[in-house]
Order: C-alpha cells, then sequence, then structure tokens
C-alpha cells in the first residue's frame, strides 16, 4: 500500500481478496475524489456485494458483454455505468481476473452530510463513465485511502441488496453491509432504490 497525505491508499491485492470481505472492510474507509488539485474525501457507509457470474443479480450473470468485460479484468478497477438513462453507479472490481464480482458504492458522509444511494454520490464526486475502467489503486483521480479509523464488526449491518428482486433467491443474500451508526438521509431515500450491479 502507498501512503497519501492523509492515509494509506488501498493496493491491488486489497482488492484481490474475496469480494464479501472486502466489501465489509470497505465500510469506513475513504472514497477520494481529485478534480483540478483538490481533493474531496467521503466516508464509506454503505456498499453492496456482487460475486461472480452465477450471482443472478450480478451484470455478469447475463455473460461476458462488452459493458461487463472490465469485471472479468484486474482488482482495483473502476466499473461505472449508467441506470436509467441518469444515474452513475461506481464500483470496485475485486477477486482475481476472470472470476467477475465487484462492490458497489452505495453511500457516503461528506463533510458532515449523507450522500446516500450511488446516483447522488457520483454526482456529488462527479463520477462518470469517463472514469470507467480507471485503476483505483494509483492515488490518481480517483482512489480509496484506510484513514486509521476503526470500525468494530458489530458496527456493521447485513441487509439484503436493494433493487433486485428479479435475482430470486439471490436478492435474498445479505451482501449489503452499512454503516449503523450513519445517520439516515432526509432528502433522498427515494434514490437507494437504485441496485443491481456488476
Amino acid at each position: 500500500m502507498v501512503s497519501s497525505k492523509s492515509g494509506t491508499i488501498l493496493s491491488q491485492s486489497y482488492f484481490s481478496r474475496p469480494t464479501l470481505t472486502v466489501a465489509r472492510s470497505l465500510v469506513g474507509k475513504y472514497l477520494i475524489r481529485c478534480i483540478d488539485g483538490r481533493e474531496i474525501a467521503g466516508k464509506i457507509v454503505e456498499v453492496e456485494a456482487y460475486v461472480g457470474s452465477q450471482d443472478r443479480a450480478c451484470h455478469a450473470a447475463k455473460g461476458r458483454t462488452r459493458r461487463t468485460e472490465v469485471m472479468f479484468g484486474p482488482a482495483g478497477v473502476a466499473y461505472v455505468y449508467l441506470i436509467y438513462g441518469m444515474y452513475h453507479c461506481l464500483n470496485v472490481v475485486t477477486e482475481r481476473a476472470e472470476f467477475p464480482s465487484a462492490v458497489l458504492i452505495r453511500a457516503i458522509e461528506l463533510d458532515g452530510e449523507l450522500i446516500d444511494g450511488p446516483g447522488r454520490l457520483c454526482r456529488a464526486l462527479q463520477i462518470d463513465r469517463c472514469l470507467n475502467l480507471v485503476d483505483l489503486t494509483t492515488g490518481e483521480c480517483l482512489w480509496f485511502e484506510d484513514r486509521g479509523e476503526v470500525v468494530g464488526r458489530g458496527t456493521v449491518g447485513a441487509y439484503p441488496r436493494i433493487g433486485v428482486d428479479y435475482a430470486g433467491t439471490w436478492a435474498k443474500k445479505l451482501w449489503r453491509f452499512r454503516l449503523r451508526t450513519a445517520v439516515a438521509s432526509t432528502r433522498t431515500r427515494r434514490i437507494k432504490k437504485q441496485g443491481g450491479t456488476g
């Protein structure tokens, strides 16, 4: 791992681990966006895991396509896609190459405010498809950091994923992880209905 001004940049080996391990451990870490030399840091409070082509909620369940090709590549790379023709969603690829898995970043706390929902998060950090395929381990325009904050296992809740009812029993997997102390959003709970990723 490489050190930054405020913490340690998460490396490719960090994301090469099992997806559920990565997902749970990302809660409490920081997502950093650098825009025109200015860094914006959001504390990650909610994520969702999508594990391999057998996971019916995973985009890769429909096969290897132009859009999902990134998921079959190396860990630590950004998978950014558009849903409903208007919302971008940020994922980080996990596990080994050729095993398509990813973690969707659902919510962050930014300057004391809860940015709840993947679309709202991407708008706040100016993340769009231009960042698809970007290496998230280099500490350039977009990356993840460990800032030394300890998140006890009991403070992270596990819940069913959102917006993937079409996946049958896979929709009931407790693969959404959220910091229990995260404040409830007072403005855009509707965006939380977005779901279903790589």
